[in-house]
Order: C-alpha cells, then structure tokens, then sequence
C-alpha cells in the first residue's frame, strides 16, 4: 500500500520571494535527481499563507526512509537545506494512506 508524505513549510512573512530564489538557484537542482517519488510542490494561495506544499508518494516507510536519507547524504541537498532553514517558521510533515475509493496520484 502506497504512502504519501504531505509536507508543509511555514516561511516568515515576507520571506517568499528570498524562498523562490533558494529552490530555483540550488533545491531544485539538488532535489531533480531524487524527484521520482515526487507528485509535486505547491504555494499557497488562500486560507493559510506563506506556505510551501510538497507531495510524496512512497511504496512503504522503508522506502521513505530510504528516500530521506539518500538526499539528506547529497552534498548539495545540504547546502540548499542551511540555506532555506533560516527563512522556515514551522514544518509539519503528515503521512496519509490512500482511502479505498477515488483516485489516486
């Protein structure tokens, strides 16, 4: 049974700008190469703001843990997270299970 990762970054308020930048110049290029269980990254609109959403999709928890340490051992990855840390207020990760009905990504 597939499982889904749901992060959600909470930046300081007026730090959205300096976050798009980090990801473009140095996430995405270190996360491209490890995006397979990727369904895909959000920014908030509505409701509660200053958020950055990323979906995973995982075949099990070991798989997730694998995936997480795999880029946490990158080199770049690291350099891009000491530089997007400091402008994150909060992060929340939930894991889901796909319900029984519907479709799924």
């Amino acid at each position: 049974m597939a499982l889904y990762e749901l992060r959600t970054y909470t930046l300081y308020v007026g730090k959205m700008g300096e976050a798009v930048e980090v990801y473009s110049k140095y996430g995405w290029p270190a996360l491209e190469p490890h995006s397979d269980k990727l369904v895909g990254y959000f920014q908030s609109d509505a409701g509660a703001l200053n958020q950055l959403v990323h979906l995973w999709k995982f075949d099990d928890d070991a798989d997730r843990r694998r995936h997480w340490s795999t880029l946490y051992a990158d080199e770049a990855f690291r350099t891009f997270a000491g530089k997007i840390r400091p402008l994150i207020m909060t992060q929340q990760n939930q894991l889901l299970l796909a319900a029984p009905w519907g479709p799924h990504p």
